[in-house]
């Protein structure tokens, strides 16, 4: 079981391809997938055996839903047990095996993307864009400032915009300790280049598509005028597949 997770960037196709190599797979070798309660939660079993993490740890979930979840994304492999199809259990390994034990190290990287957020940087021209950024980033800003009390400044191009140090506090705030929903939130907020994006999923302000989107506003921009990229959009779906696993984790 170990061996499965052992290198988190043979499940990124796009690094194998670069490589040169397929990753070895290896055949699915149970019958069941299930989850059950445990003393540390709810725990995956393959055929009643306990899964572990590349770590050794049992791979448990605090709730019920989640653990299914995880469940059923072992119990969804077919011939062979391909990580780079289980977003999910990705995550939840670097949560048990990384974030559990170290949270701050995580809450303090997020807060660095509050400092300057995607959120933050307006472009000058073309108004086109700029209108479409206003169109999806402003609502973020407004929401952030009623419900977190924090007052963010936006500026034009990409010249540092130094914020508030009370807005940054105030939205430092709403950081989860959590190690779960902080797991979660810190690959929304790397996917997406926005903490405060990654904090209105959190809160439900955003889906998952929403958030996307919103993240997206320029790529898609550029996309538009010159064409689209597949090698980039393969990248993007495998992206957005990470992105839909840590947002489940922070709606349970």
């Amino acid at each position: 079981m170990r061996n499965l997770f052992d290198i988190p960037e043979a499940a990124d196709p796009m690094v194998a391809a670069r490589r040169g190599a397929r990753p070895a797979l290896r055949r699915r070798f149970y019958q069941n997938a299930t989850a059950s309660a445990a003393a540390d939660g709810y725990a995956v079993h393959l055929d009643d055996k306990p899964v572990r993490t590349p770590a050794g740890r049992a791979l448990a979930a605090p709730t019920l839903g989640l653990a299914e979840a995880l469940a059923a994304e072992w119990a969804t492999q077919r011939d062979v047990v391909d990580p780079a199809k289980m977003p999910l259990t990705r995550l939840a390994n670097a949560i048990i095996d990384g974030v559990a034990d170290a949270p701050g190290p995580v809450a303090d990287e997020i807060r660095k993307y509050l400092g300057s957020d995607l959120l933050f940087y307006r472009a000058d021209v073309p108004r086109a864009l700029r209108e479409r950024q206003a169109e999806h980033w402003d609502p973020i800003l407004v929401w952030a400032r009623e419900a977190l009390g924090a007052h963010f400044k936006t500026g034009d191009g990409i010249v540092y915009v130094a914020q508030p140090e009370a807005a940054l506090r105030a939205a430092g705030s709403a950081i989860p300790a959590d190690p779960w929903r902080l797991g979660a939130l810190s690959v929304v907020t790397t996917l997406t280049g926005s903490a405060l994006i990654a904090l209105a999923v959190l809160h439900g302000k955003l889906s998952a598509d929403e958030a996307w989107l919103a993240a997206h506003v320029d790529e898609d921009w550029n996309m538009e005028q010159w064409g689209r990229d597949e090698m980039a959009l393969d990248r993007r779906a495998f992206r957005f597949a990470e992105m839909q696993a840590a947002a489940a984790i922070l709606k349970m």
